[in-house]
């Protein structure tokens, strides 16, 4: 009997980025059930990846009581390699690609989405950009990889970064990302708060590097270069244990197709404040609920972070209890299990021919 893979998951990006921390979170998952096969560069807490040469050549069978494996794909290079092998090759196989963005595809993704088996959103919002959706299946995280530290001073401490406890923001720095919002929210608010620092773990790439001086020129202006970090990109391996130790995640971005480092945040218990985009409303829950997680503030209105900044950090029983129900909405609602789950059922559906 064969025991060729039922599923390739695709990560051709070299670059650890939000893709591709889902793909991760959602594969290592896939991989405790089913036959399943890393394409390209190797993502924490997964298999050993193949190339794509070996994967093409792997796809030539088909999976024991399956007419065909599964490829899934969430780039376009990814989509035109899954393409290559249906299409040019004709190889058994079927592909299925999630879409995160809430804007119109430009027209060379809109025509390789159309070309899917199936495509799943990330969200109802992005589920109207793209023709056919099969299923919306929100982003999960591992919530036992990401989890509260027993102690979150000496987490804090661990890390190797100043201060009492942070407050973090994760992604690219170039404007869309909002990195200069945060920059200057921190510029306003780190004085109320005189134990904390700020660390914005990313890199800048390329056209954006002028930008990132620019805000580091801002920084020592304000005379906090000692308390506004750029350490880089932070490793993934090493995400979770300095989450574990911030009082705070701070994402301000102009634009955010869903946005996992929130969740990741919120699973070791860490409130959260962020902009109105992405999924973020929805993460941090109904303002002045019981299972409020965080805030979100309107596009680009950094003093509304900063004020809310202080307010949370200066009021102990009430980042206590944001804390507590950050945890409890991401085992609630934002487990990987659950991810995994609605992805399984579009693949069954395939499968089964409907």
């Amino acid at each position: 009997m064969t025991k060729a893979p039922e599923l390739y998951v695709t990560n051709l990006n070299p670059r650890f980025t939000g893709v591709s921390a889902t793909a991760a979170a959602v594969l290592a998952c896939q991989a405790r059930q089913m036959r399943v096969v890393l394409v390209g560069h190797a993502l924490p807490g997964c298999p050993e990846p193949v190339t794509r040469r070996a994967a093409l050549a792997l796809a030539r069978e088909a999976p024991e009581g399956r007419a065909f494996s599964i490829w899934h794909v969430r780039r376009n290079p990814e989509m035109q390699l899954a393409l290559f092998a249906r299409d040019v090759l004709r190889l058994p196989v079927r592909i299925v690609f999630t879409s995160a963005a809430q804007r119109r595809h430009s027209a060379w993704p809109r025509w390789l989405i159309s070309r899917m088996d199936a495509v799943i959103a990330t969200t109802e919002a992005a589920a109207g950009f793209v023709p056919d959706c099969r299923a919306v299946v929100p982003h999960g995280v591992d919530t036992a990889r990401f989890a509260p530290a027993a102690d979150r001073a000496a987490a804090w401490r661990a890390s190797g970064f100043p201060g009492d406890y942070g407050i973090l923001t994760v992604g690219r720095i170039r404007p869309e990302k909002g990195t200069d919002l945060f920059v200057r929210a921190m510029i306003r608010a780190l004085p109320a708060l005189p134990g904390a620092v700020a660390v914005v773990a990313g890199m800048a790439k390329g056209g954006d590097e002028a930008f990132l001086e620019g805000l580091k020129a801002e920084v020592a202006a304000a005379g906090l270069g000692g308390r506004i970090l750029f350490p880089g990109e932070v490793a993934a391996e090493r995400m979770p244990a300095l989450m574990q130790g911030a009082g705070l995640l701070m994402a301000l971005p102009r634009y955010e197709g869903y946005g996992v480092t929130p969740i990741e945040a919120m699973a070791c218990g860490v409130p959260i404040i962020a902009s109105r985009t992405g999924h973020f409303q929805e993460f941090a829950g109904r303002a002045g609920g019981n299972d409020q997680a965080g805030l979100v503030v309107p596009l680009e209105d950094w003093q509304a972070a900063a004020e809310a900044a202080v307010a949370l950090l200066s009021d102990a029983p009430r980042h206590a209890a944001w804390a507590a129900a950050a945890r409890e909405r991401a085992l609630r609602l934002f487990g990987v299990e659950r991810e995994a789950a609605g992805i399984r059922a579009v693949y069954d559906d395939l499968w089964a021919g409907r």
